[in-house]
């Protein structure tokens, strides 16, 4: 069973997450939700996140290693989201990106040394098969424009997990941790700014958020990966990212009885089973 110091970090990361993406959803996509959201991130927990990780953190040659991979990962990943949004609605991209774990437990294994028994590798591969359903059902034929941006945003995702994870030995304190991913959001931003201006021609997108609505995403998007990565502290990092997946069913779930969306319900529903049932077997690997 899982740590409850990890598990607690874990449950609350998928309550802001949740809440995060919907009420996102709610927002016009001319808008760009995300490139306000990491601006507030950006003011409202930055000055803080960096002053933490600058006063707090022994600085070494290792750590800034981590801090370049994470950063330049995150850069991949912002970038590759957002161009496969362009090409699909979120209910085909998001379930293929959030597939990671994966390829994060093969990484961990081939480059770290973790271990994981047959019951884990089987609980990650039947929440990714729920997943990759989920993605079919929200998708159809012109949406696999969006696949190769998917799936390099889903690649990136593995890299900046390990490197996370790596860095929390670097990192003894929370606010040291926001500290780090703040690093490579604002590095993330920059380039969706410069991406902006080279596809629109502005430095901004054409629509505002509503303030409301950008401080409750800017704390949450922050905060809940910081939890994300205070977790990997006592767990492998490719079983904490499959539990946060459990943010995809919850916000399925209000999709369906909250909103009322019910276009392929059905499927939807068993997609989601089949990634509750994945992370299932995950909570009873040992």
């Amino acid at each position: 069973m899982m740590i409850s110091g990890a598990a607690l970090a874990v449950a609350a990361s998928v309550v802001m997450h949740v809440a995060w993406n919907l009420i996102a959803r709610h927002q016009s996509r001319d808008a760009y939700p995300l490139w306000w959201v990491l601006l507030a991130h950006l003011v409202l927990l930055g000055p803080w996140g960096a002053y933490s990780l600058f006063t707090e953190v022994q600085w070494t040659p290792t750590l800034g290693k981590w801090v370049l991979i994470s950063a330049t990962a995150n850069v991949v990943y912002f970038v590759g989201l957002r161009r496969a949004y362009e090409h699909a609605p979120v209910a085909f991209v998001y379930p293929l990106v959030r597939s990671s774990p994966i390829l994060i437990a093969l990484w961990s294994t081939l480059f770290l040394g973790e271990t994981l028994g047959v019951f884990a590798w089987t609980g990650l591969l039947v929440s990714v098969l729920g997943l990759v359903v989920l993605a079919r059902v929200g998708g159809n034929a012109h949406d696999i424009r969006a696949l190769p941006w998917a799936l390099l945003a889903m690649f990136a995702t593995s890299i900046y997990s390990l490197t996370d994870r790596a860095a929390t030995a670097h990192i003894p304190g929370f606010g040291g941790l926001v500290g780090f991913i703040t690093i490579g959001y604002f590095a993330s931003w920059l380039a969706l700014t410069i991406d902006l201006r080279r596809t629109t021609g502005s430095w901004r997108p054409k629509a505002r958020i509503g303030l409301p609505v950008a401080v409750v995403g800017g704390l949450c998007v922050g905060l809940a990966y910081a939890l994300v990565i205070h977790a990997m502290r006592s767990m492998p990092a490719a079983i904490v990212v499959a539990f946060t997946n459990a943010g995809i069913v919850l916000a399925s779930g209000a999709s369906i009885f909250v909103f009322k969306e019910r276009a392929a319900w059905k499927a939807r529903a068993s997609a989601a089973f089949i990634v509750c049932a994945g992370l299932l077997m995950l909570s009873f690997r040992n």
